[in-house]
């Protein structure tokens, strides 16, 4: 299976629920990375059955729709547009990137990043001038 298969079939797996076809797609020492979870890098079966139980415990229902991708040999890139429904229930529509890495058909390393802007303190100063900015008309 090429890593466009396995990716997508991961995806289809996350959105029914079906943990086994998840874990299926990972290699043993494979590294999920996703800063949704309580435990943002998680390495090995183990791990990501833990983190993945408790991602699909949290949602209603999950929903992704791949936009557009790029394959480098076992590598890939994934744009994708995420419409999930926590429970709640409450909608989370973002949109994220997959960097995914493989080896003989099985994923080594899945790293998502959302769009968010930075939290906390490092987001102050765009927050301000965003708020001066806006107060001087130079943003609608």
């Amino acid at each position: 299976m090429d890593i466009i298969e396995n990716a997508t079939r991961l995806l289809a797996a996350f959105e029914n629920k079906d943990l086994q076809t998840i874990l299926a797609a990972f290699a043993e020492d494979g590294i999920l990375i996703d800063p949704h979870y309580p435990q943002v890098e998680m390495r090995g079966k183990a791990a990501i059955e833990r983190g993945i139980k408790w991602g699909l415990g949290s949602l209603e229902k999950p929903g992704f729709k791949i936009l557009r991708h790029w394959v480098n040999g076992e590598s890939a890139t994934f744009e994708v547009a995420t419409h999930h429904i926590i429970r709640g229930p409450i909608k989370a529509n973002f949109s994220q990137i997959f960097v995914v890495e493989s080896r003989n058909g099985l994923i080594t390393r899945l790293q998502s990043y959302p769009n968010y802007g930075p939290h906390g303190i490092s987001s102050l100063p765009g927050k301000v001038t965003a708020l001066v900015w806006r107060l001087q008309g130079k943003l609608k």
